[in-house]
């Protein structure tokens, strides 16, 4: 879709308030055009044709030019008069009047939409939802032990940052702009090689805000997302499980290593009671989707949040889950489809939930062998029709490419993603973002 037709489409849009008001800006030209006439009298009316003899087909000719001119140059003072007052009102705002009128219009009276998660898998997800909805609240784990976020828990006591700084990155306004930036990661010798600068930004909020969550709205302000990031409780508390074949590991680097399969997981301390306006999204969202994720680290720690289970199978909105492209090395070795929901099974009622969203296309031979080095496969769908829980499962094509480090990988594309969520679930009015909503804003 090209630049006009994108923008005719944004001012066109049901729902927008725009073409009522435009058309009274005609009508009401035409009505001065009417007075003015009327005040100048038969007189001078039959002067100017005097003046300027034409012949019946030379004065049609006239006429229309004069009227789409006159038309024209009206409606380009419209969209220049809107554009300035839009400027005004937001000078920091990059985007076109007509989508900034259609995020504000449309977006902002579309469902409230909660998404939990935690890794890259939450932020992919984002990234797509935002383009259909500007009420959106991603509930995110802070049991994070490794790496940057692991180092600067361990020594400056504050709570992980790493999944936050990506998702606060996937909703903002201009995520191209800021993501080099913040996703760097110091090469220098010392104590900064390896942090990623995000992070030490949100780390030094917390501790100049005297709090995580003030943090990351100074950082959601700076940013300008669309929507809110939410931690899944500010209590500092880790990830533990207990392995096959028994003995405990605490922290969720050592779980996500160990070759063993998770028997059942759990957080130490506990109980780590939830972040009260994570509860209250759950209560006023009119959908929640759940994944895709690591399992065990990433979906699952939200749900040992005290509170939060619960909240979503007591919620009246639509649930979604997400189901995985492919298994984790070590913490998902062999996992079929079925396997992953038997494994969320004991920590929420997946019966709460009603659709399933698991992907249908294969990747490529060649990014298959890549993963095939690191134990890692597509998760085979096993589900049987009907399924125990009572899930409608939709299956379509979600297959996205990323690179990671260097390396492509297997994502869900966000477009392909949003797309199926829009067109599949309840909660998304077909008149307000319809399958034709184009999300490459």
């Amino acid at each position: 879709m090209s630049w006009f037709s994108r923008g005719i489409f944004r001012w066109l849009y049901p729902g927008m308030g725009v073409k009522r008001w435009v058309l009274l800006a005609f009508a009401s030209m035409a009505v001065v055009a009417t007075a003015v006439l009327y005040a100048l009298g038969v007189e001078l009316v039959r002067m100017l044709y005097h003046a300027v003899p034409l012949r019946a087909t030379e004065r049609y000719i006239a006429m229309g030019v004069l009227l789409v001119v006159g038309l024209g140059v009206f409606g380009y003072a419209i969209v220049r008069l809107v554009r300035s007052v839009a400027r005004g009102v937001a000078p920091r705002a990059r985007e076109k009047t007509s989508e900034l009128i259609y995020r504000t219009r449309i977006l902002e009276r579309a469902p409230h939409v909660v998404a939990i998660g935690g890794g890259t898998g939450l932020s992919t997800l984002l990234r797509g939802i935002k383009q259909v909805t500007a009420n959106l609240t991603a509930v995110v784990t802070v049991m994070d032990d490794g790496g940057s976020s692991g180092r600067l828990r361990e020594e400056i006591d504050v709570l992980p940052p790493g999944d936050v700084r990506n998702c606060l990155l996937a909703l903002a306004e201009d995520e191209s702009h800021f993501s080099d930036y913040f996703q760097h990661r110091f090469a220098s010798p010392g104590e900064l090689a390896g942090h990623s600068l995000g992070n030490l930004v949100l780390a030094g909020l917390e501790q100049a805000t005297g709090g995580f969550d003030r943090a990351i709205e100074a950082m959601s302000q700076f940013l300008s997302i669309r929507g809110r990031v939410l931690p899944a409780t500010l209590a500092k508390t880790r990830l533990a499980a207990r392995m096959e074949g028994g003995g405990i590991l605490e922290g969720e680097s050592a779980i996500g290593a160990d070759g063993r399969r998770i028997e059942a997981i759990f957080l130490t301390p506990s109980p780590a009671p939830a972040y009260a306006k994570v509860l209250e999204a759950i209560a006023d969202a009119d959908l929640i989707i759940l994944g895709p994720g690591s399992l065990f680290t990433s979906l699952i720690p939200n749900l040992l949040v005290e509170g939060i289970a619960r909240a979503i199978e007591e919620s009246s909105a639509e649930k979604i889950l997400v189901a995985n492209l492919m298994t984790q090395p070590g913490e998902t070795t062999g996992y079929t489809l079925s396997d992953h929901l038997r494994a969320l099974e004991p920590y929420v009622d997946v019966r709460c939930f009603d659709l399933l969203f698991v992907n249908s296309a294969r990747p490529t031979d060649l990014l298959l062998a890549g993963y095939r080095d690191e134990e890692a496969e597509p998760v085979v769908d096993d589900l049987p029709t009907p399924n125990p829980y009572g899930l409608t499962v939709v299956r379509e094509d979600l297959i996205g490419l990323a690179d990671w480090v260097g390396k492509t990988t297997v994502k869900h594309d966000p477009d392909k993603l949003a797309r199926a969520i829009v067109r599949h679930s309840q909660a998304f009015p077909r008149r307000a973002v319809g399958d034709s909503a184009d999300l490459s804003i």
